[in-house]
């Protein structure tokens, strides 16, 4: 047997089992999770997806791509493209996990100490710890090197954290906080950041709700007022955060996106019955639109198996892992698909029609169809505005020259 049918066995031998497994363990109490508690709807059963965390990790599903000596399991990019495909195929919910397994973990394998990663890992891959992201400011979204949050070190070597946070993702279920923060206040720009892991139940930290058009609040807003950062949970050195932010970056623009694409695909599919729903599925132009949103959509996977043919462990991070670093074709990545994700949006109110303007909770698809598409209209805002995304094209990607920034 040569290698690449060696290869492709094994590969429908791991397809195979993960279908089978997500058969027999998202039934019962998990049965309710299927299709849920993706983007816009992460509010779906927090405490029951937390368990589903914890069941997937007894399966050994955590931590695939993360290095055998780290704790993971050391599967390769085709690997966990196999694991998300089937994982999405089968209805598997949302993860409240993402932000721990997927950003943290892998940027403390590369970046963080040994006490980091023994404090750290085994609870993230057991699915007993759950994380949230302290980047953004009211001040500081898009650009990030704006923050403003700042961190005073103590005599005993502690750190005082004063500052907001928002648009922080699940902050009210989670454990702990990553935070970026200034720890030098002459600097200026992306100088004089450090990162944080910070415990978010500590007396200093307050989180409040805000509250969507949809009555929910999956995002908050952190408020820190002295909060504690002990002296081990700083991650490299003091003035080191921006590196540090950066490889986590990388990472969110990595594997991460694999379970982004999966959850757009079962959104397709959606308008399509959708489309089928209203006897639409003959109309030219509809037929168009949906032809060119799959197109998108293997543009997308293909350009994302492209980038991440450079993340594999011997790129050369700590451990055996990736460092985070992706080459150019990454920087297209978000601008991309916030417009095809917006478009398809759009496509879905196009094709419900006049129904499209009507609440019934007793239509599921059409309230899955609607959250979608207003959820979609935030796409090309968060993470980087499609003009923040096109500037960095631009000066890192073509090496053309900088825009003129404020000096304030």
């Amino acid at each position: 047997m040569n290698h690449e049918t060696d290869q492709a066995t094994r590969h429908e031998t791991l397809r195979a089992e993960v279908a089978a497994w997500m058969r027999v363990h998202l039934v019962g109490e998990f049965a309710c999770l299927r299709y849920r508690g993706g983007p816009g709807d992460e509010e779906a059963w927090p405490a029951l997806r937390k368990a589903w965390e914890r069941e997937l990790a007894a399966g050994g599903w955590t931590g695939l791509g993360w290095p055998k000596e780290a704790g993971g399991r050391g599967l390769s990019v085709a690997e966990q493209v196999i694991f998300h495909e089937e994982y999405a195929r089968a209805g598997g919910p949302g993860r409240m996990g993402h932000i721990g397994e997927g950003l943290l973990g892998p940027t403390l394998i590369a970046c963080g100490t040994e006490d980091q990663r023994a404090r750290f890992l085994p609870g993230i891959l057991a699915g007993t710890q759950f994380w949230c992201q302290g980047y953004s400011e009211p001040g500081a979204g898009s650009d990030l090197a704006n923050v403003r949050t700042r961190a005073v070190l103590d005599a005993d070597g502690s750190w005082r954290v004063t500052g907001q946070k928002v648009w922080t993702s699940l902050a009210h279920d989670s454990d702990w906080i990553f935070v970026l923060a200034r720890t030098d206040p002459e600097s200026r720009g992306n100088r004089g950041l450090s990162f944080f892991l910070i415990p978010l139940t500590q007396p200093g930290i307050e989180i409040r709700p805000i509250k969507q058009l949809n009555g929910g609040a999956e995002f908050n807003e952190v408020f820190f007022d002295g909060a504690i950062a002990a002296a081990g949970d700083l991650v490299g050195a003091p003035g080191d955060g921006w590196r540090i932010a950066m490889t986590l970056l990388g990472f969110e623009r990595g594997m991460s996106t694999l379970g982004q694409q999966m959850q757009f695909i079962r959104e397709l599919d959606w308008v399509i019955d959708a489309a089928r729903d209203a006897g639409l599925v003959h109309d030219p132009v509809v037929r168009q639109r949906i032809a060119r949103a799959w197109t998108g959509l293997r543009v997308m996977r293909y350009n994302a198996l492209r980038m991440l043919a450079g993340a594999e462990p011997k790129s050369g991070g700590a451990n055996g892992t990736s460092s985070g670093a992706l080459g150019r074709e990454a920087l297209i990545y978000k601008y991309y698909w916030s417009n095809w994700h917006r478009e398809l949006g759009q496509l879905a109110m196009d094709v419900l029609g006049p129904n499209a303007n009507l609440v019934s909770a007793e239509d599921e698809k059409r309230t899955r169809l609607q959250g979608m598409f207003l959820f979609s209209r935030a796409d090309t805002i968060y993470a980087g505005t499609n003009e923040i995304q096109l500037n960095i094209m631009a000066e890192r990607g073509l090496g053309m020259p900088r825009e003129p920034r404020g000096t304030s």
